[in-house]
């Protein structure tokens, strides 16, 4: 099951624009290492889904936080529809991802464990994605 908000206050949105790097979420705050992206886009409910299906398989013991959720409607009118008539229903969720932000973090599995799962949670984004440790105060 994809995951999708349980209410919205408005059924449709705007596209709107990412510009600029991720100022929230752009460090690893719960686990030991995590994920980080290195380019800016939309990430489906789906390709969130299936990152988080590669990771529990290869660190089945560990704690994994998803850091991102899919809280934007992403409507897309049919093939070969006449311009008019409104705007389409929504086709998907998705979550906005600018440069930094930390997708997956895992805990309580040593680092090449980690990285070996990330390199194939990497291979099922659309970004360019770069392992990261935790910083330490």
């Amino acid at each position: 099951m994809p995951l999708m908000p349980k209410r919205v206050k408005f059924r449709k949105q705007q596209r709107g624009s990412l510009r600029g790097n991720a100022c929230r979420g752009n460090f690893v705050a719960f686990g030991e290492f995590g994920l980080q992206v290195l380019q800016t886009g939309w990430l489906t409910a789906r390709q969130i889904e299936a990152g988080r299906v590669a990771a529990r398989q290869y660190a089945s013991e560990g704690k994994l936080f998803v850091r991102v959720f899919p809280d934007k409607p992403i409507s897309k009118k049919p093939l070969e529809t006449r311009m008019g008539k409104g705007k389409a229903e929504p086709e998907f969720w998705a979550a906005r991802v600018k440069p930094g932000t930390v997708l997956y973090e895992l805990a309580g599995v040593p680092r090449d464990i980690a990285q070996a799962a990330f390199v194939r949670v990497a291979h099922k984004m659309p970004f360019r994605c770069r392992f990261v440790d935790r910083r330490h105060a």
